[in-house]
């Protein structure tokens, strides 16, 4: 068992985790959970003895192995399946001493030792982790150092995972695995025969591969039986009945009062009011239920929609080298509407195929037709490297919107989650969230036609996902998707493209065929139960039909939003362009056109009081029927 008895951590007197407590029997696979900045990652780095608790403690096994993912990228020239089989130290050692030991016993004693840890079959077990993590035969032979930094964090999660330690930890593990990766842990993880304690973003994941979820909110720890949906159906309700709870008591503790102020200078009822104001005392307060809002994604649509096909690509070859093309035999189409997501392994070339549709790739051969009639955005996870350090939110906000007041830029970036502070906060001092969230935003600021997202949700908590999967839903124009998380495929794709074998096709199964396809392909199996339930099936396709609802219904609410912000900017660039020539000295040589200028302001003046007023009206309602159909 894993305990965590009473622990409190501080960080410059803040408090992480204060007084938490939490049991994990042996052998259970747990999920742990919180927004982003809850201390979920301080947690492990507290078990796993890095830092010391302020006070507090924590237990497990006697002699139990805890197993975590190295933070270092391991590089170097040995091969990989050389560098996961050194993991191993004990058999290494027992395997280097085998060839020279020449006492008879100690000979035996190797031996036997060797076969009790199944040393022969290593070899074969960690060739099967890398291969399910994406290395085939020839891959596992090359040296370290040949990977990028991605690459090689997989394979120190197949070290950590070739150890089977009898506590493994794991710390956002899928935020360095494809699609494919992700399938195959979340089978392995299943079948795995000791504790797991895991920090995911990843809500099938969590439904999946854990048995319990661990909610770490405001320094406790609470344990909740059941997958990510379980637990956030039992805590919802639990919220509700603590609601319930609290309006009673507070309607109970206002009664008290009420009776103590007005009879306690009462002989009579002194002793009636004494008892009162003992059980006032006595009660506990029920705290208020603080759930933090997070803030919505908003796409806006195109400002001109265009026919389809928006891209029409034919016969077309992608790569950078003409002699080593990576994509051939390119048919396809994609229309004003449609919702795209890119199935494939890392390196098989979903990147350049984003590349080319939008167009930062020319084709090396064929045609790509619309991509220059048509606005693109374009997100992919390098891009946080590339915002500048020093530059704020409120600072590209003026870039994007040179002729825009300062409270509509402000508006711009609060309607995203970034208030006075966080504008103003330079972004080499943002987090990882925050970041991915001012990316979005410049990604679609201008209402494109196509938005490209490249692995989205590698910095975004559970929450803020959901937020996207309904601006998603919510946006008029084409969606791309290339993302590990199968929550966000199911919810927001339509359609599913497979890139393997050096091109691009439609493929006609859905992501539960998909999953038993890529296990058998990479040597493992569905774990029983691991398959969509006919029941689940005909849910998830409830659940397309209600968004495309949902987003019909809020359609023209957006639309008029759009054109109130659109006619507030437009008469922003007018007064602005009069308060121009009104600051030129030459002007009051002219007097009659002065005060025509002068008067036209004013008018301009008033029609921006009124047309803001009408912007912020009509985002108050589009953001009202939001609320109401998410809930």
């Amino acid at each position: 068992m894993l305990h965590i008895n009473d622990m409190t951590y501080r960080i410059e007197g803040r408090p992480i985790l204060d007084g938490a407590t939490v049991a994990i029997p042996t052998g259970h696979k747990v999920g742990l959970v919180g927004r982003n900045g809850t201390g979920k990652t301080t947690l492990l780095r507290l078990i796993i003895g890095e830092i010391a608790a302020d006070d507090g403690s924590i237990t497990m096994a006697r002699n139990a192995k805890i197993g975590h993912v190295a933070q270092e990228a391991p590089g170097g020239d040995d091969s990989l399946l050389a560098w996961v089989l050194a993991a191993d130290t004990e058999r290494s050692a027992l395997l280097v001493e085998a060839e020279t030991a020449t006492d008879p016993t100690r000979i035996s004693d190797i031996q036997i030792r060797l076969n009790d840890i199944d040393a022969h079959a290593a070899p074969a077990r960690a060739a099967t982790i890398l291969s399910g993590l994406g290395f085939d035969a020839e891959a596992q032979a090359r040296s370290c150092r040949e990977f990028s930094g991605g690459w090689r964090m997989r394979v120190a999660l197949a070290a950590v995972l070739f150890l089977e330690p009898e506590v493994l930890l794991l710390d956002e593990p899928t935020n360095y695995l494809d699609l494919e990766g992700t399938l195959w842990l979340e089978s392995y993880l299943k079948a795995y025969p000791h504790t797991v304690l895991m920090v995911s973003h990843d809500r099938d994941l969590l439904n999946r591969a854990v048995g319990s979820i661990v909610h770490l909110e405001r320094g406790k720890l609470t344990l909740y039986t059941g997958g990510y949906d379980d637990f956030e159906e039992t805590r919802r309700e639990k919220q509700r009945l603590e609601l319930k709870l609290k309006k009673k008591q507070d309607d109970s503790r206002k009664h008290m009062e009420a009776f103590i102020l007005r009879f306690k200078a009462k002989a009579s009822k002194a002793a009636q009011a004494q008892s009162r104001i003992k059980a006032l005392a006595r009660m506990q307060p029920i705290a208020d239920q603080i759930d933090d809002k997070v803030s919505p994604f908003i796409f806006p649509g195109p400002k001109k929609e265009l026919a389809s096909p928006l891209i029409r690509i034919e016969g077309a070859v992608a790569g950078y080298d003409p002699h080593k093309p990576i994509l051939r035999n390119l048919n396809l189409r994609i229309d004003h509407d449609d919702r795209i997501a890119l199935l494939g392994q890392n390196g098989n070339g979903k990147s350049t195929f984003a590349k080319l549709v939008g167009g930062k790739l020319p084709p090396l051969s064929g045609g790509v037709y619309g991509v220059n009639k048509i606005d693109v955005g374009y997100f992919a996870q390098h891009q946080l490297d590339e915002l500048d350090p020093l530059e704020t939110p409120y600072a590209y906000m003026v870039k994007m919107m040179p002729d825009g007041s300062e409270s509509q830029r402000r508006a711009k970036l609060g309607a995203y989650g970034f208030g006075v502070e966080k504008a103003q906060t330079k972004c080499g001092n943002l987090s990882g969230g925050e970041k991915a969230r001012l990316l979005l935003l410049l990604t679609a600021f201008h209402g494109p036609h196509l938005i490209i997202l490249d692995e989205p949700t590698n910095h975004l908590d559970i929450d803020s996902r959901e937020a996207l999967v309904r601006a998603l839903n919510e946006y008029d124009g084409a969606v791309i998707l290339i993302s590990h998380d199968r929550h966000l495929v199911d919810a927001a794709a339509d359609r599913l493209w497979i890139v393997k074998n050096g091109t691009v096709q439609a493929y006609d199964g859905d992501m539960d065929s998909y999953r038993t396809e890529l296990l058998a392909e990479r040597g493992g199996r569905p774990m029983r139960g691991g398959k969509l339930s006919a029941a689940e099936k005909v849910n998830r396709a409830e659940d397309r039909r209600l968004a495309a609802e949902r987003r019909a219904e809020v359609a023209p609410l957006r639309k008029a939003m759009q054109a109130a912000e659109a006619a507030a900017t437009k008469l922003t660039m007018l007064l602005a362009k009069i308060d121009a020539d009104l600051a030129d000295p030459d002007l009051y040589s002219d007097a009659a056109k002065a005060k025509r200028l002068t008067f036209e302001r004013g008018q301009l003046a008033k029609k921006l009081e009124t047309a803001e007023e009408a912007w912020l009206v009509a985002t108050d309602t589009y953001e009202r029927a939001r609320a109401s159909a998410d809930a």
